[in-house]
């Protein structure tokens, strides 16, 4: 009971300051900046870092939002990398179907290709849809889904440096799948210690993306939604 009071306390005082971060979301969600204390964000779709080369539609601040539900047990992860000099970085939290939609037009235009080298060298863009990297319907829009790293807080290592994990985020291969074998052993210990944190948290990995996870009993696991980030 107590706990269930304690969780609900968090769960107001998110919402509250979720205003004071400048926007009005739906019931359920909140501001990572405001409900987990020290999260770094470097929200890639808002710019042109992205595999796609330009902002995604839908994206109109580089705001990281989630459900309420999954930003506390962001925050529980956090809480337990600080005492170590490290915390959590995310590239992308909630994202509105439109900018899903913006994918999948993306992916059937087989001409683009400027961000082949960076993001996906050895796959063929015609065959993003048949290996999984891209879908029509993403976790993401149900506002339960993150995509983040492990960073250095603080000491020998600079402030908010990613911790190696083997390749970049958006790395469209068989080397980003979070159980490919040929890494060095610090960066297989890296993406084992995020996932265990990760699991240990409620969220279930995804077998082609090391830096994906989804809120096991995530609360609108039926809903997509569409409201932009801002």
């Amino acid at each position: 009971m107590v706990f269930r009071i304690l969780c609900l306390a968090f769960w107001l005082l998110c919402v509250v300051a979720g205003g004071a971060w400048g926007g009005t979301l739906p019931d359920g969600f909140v501001y990572c900046e405001a409900a987990v204390p020290g999260i770094v964000t470097e929200m890639r779709y808002a710019t042109a870092h992205n595999f796609t080369g330009a902002p995604v539609e839908g994206y109109l601040k580089p705001r990281c939002i989630l459900t309420g539900k999954a930003a506390l047990a962001l925050k529980g992860v956090q809480d337990e990398l600080r005492p170590f000099g490290l915390g959590l970085k995310v590239f992308d939290a909630y994202r509105p179907q439109r900018a899903v939609d913006n994918f999948v037009r993306w992916a059937k235009d087989v001409d683009d290709t400027r961000m082949k080298r960076e993001f996906y060298p050895e796959v063929s863009k015609k065959d993003l849809f048949v290996e999984d990297y891209i879908a029509a319907r993403s976790g993401h829009s149900r506002g339960s889904t993150v995509d983040l790293t492990l960073v250095a807080l603080n000491g020998s290592v600079a402030a908010g440096r990613e911790l190696d994990m083997g390749t970049p985020f958006d790395f469209f291969g068989p080397e980003s799948w979070p159980a490919h074998a040929d890494l060095a052993p610090q960066q297989r210990a890296n993406r084992l210690l995020l996932q265990q944190l990760m699991r240990k948290a409620g969220f279930r990995p995804y077998s082609k993306e090391w830096w994906h996870f989804t809120l096991e009993l995530e609360p609108f696991p039926d809903t997509y939604f569409n409201f932009p980030v801002q």
